[in-house]
């Protein structure tokens, strides 16, 4: 009895090693290092630019961190600020919601002059997420927003986190190149082509201009 044991326990381990190889086999071989096939990456087309047409009452504009301290001292952010000056005017007009972000340790007090707070409109501070450990939701939902306007500094942090996480939340998130900056235009450009192309997010997320952004 303990001989037939044997055999059918070498049986059945010549057929597992026989998968096992067979497996590997699909698999094919071991990829090159990752850092290699980066070295062969072109940049995507960017994302096409839609426009859209919104309603003021259940939009919200997320003006994140137009400080001196990360804006204020970068050019490309800087030449952001007519853009969003322009669609900040606008969305006033119509009587959207807006709302001002900063980063720890700084205030309200600190947004760049170019595109200043007006009494009353409320604000939050957070590290890039602006939802983690503040009342940006609570704010939102109070007021009856479905979509909300993200632009601000920088691409690849505050407006990459927060439109992610708004969009995971179901709203609708519009971000208008024009009006986000990074430290390069490859920051810039990962940052659209993510919130476009992600998962779960992309659902929700419509890339455009300012002026393509109506009341």
């Amino acid at each position: 009895m303990r001989i037939r044991e044997n055999v059918s326990f070498l049986r059945a381990s010549a057929v597992a090693v026989a998968l096992a190889a067979a497996l590997l086999g699909q698999c094919g071989t071991a990829r090159a290092d990752i850092i290699d096939d980066w070295k062969s990456l072109t940049i995507p087309a960017p994302p096409a630019l839609k426009p859209v047409q919104l309603e003021a009452k259940t939009t919200a504009l997320l003006m994140l961190d137009f400080l001196p301290a990360n804006c204020g001292s970068s050019p490309r952010c800087v030449g952001t600020l007519p853009a969003v000056r322009g669609l900040l005017d606008a969305a006033r007009r119509a009587g959207a919601l807006v709302v001002y972000t900063q980063f720890p340790p700084f205030t309200v007090n600190n947004v760049l002059t170019q595109v200043p707070p007006l009494g009353g409109e409320p604000n939050v501070v957070a590290l890039a997420d602006k939802f983690i450990n503040t009342n940006l939701d609570q704010i939102l939902k109070d007021k009856g927003i479905k979509t909300v306007i993200v632009v601000g500094a920088a691409a690849n942090g505050a407006v990459l986190y927060t439109g992610s996480d708004a969009s995971m939340r179901g709203y609708k998130v519009i971000v208008p190149v024009d009006g986000m900056s990074g430290n390069s235009p490859y920051a810039e450009a990962y940052t659209a082509t993510q919130l476009a192309t992600g998962p779960t997010i992309a659902q929700n997320v419509t890339i455009t201009r300012t002026g393509q952004v109506k009341f």
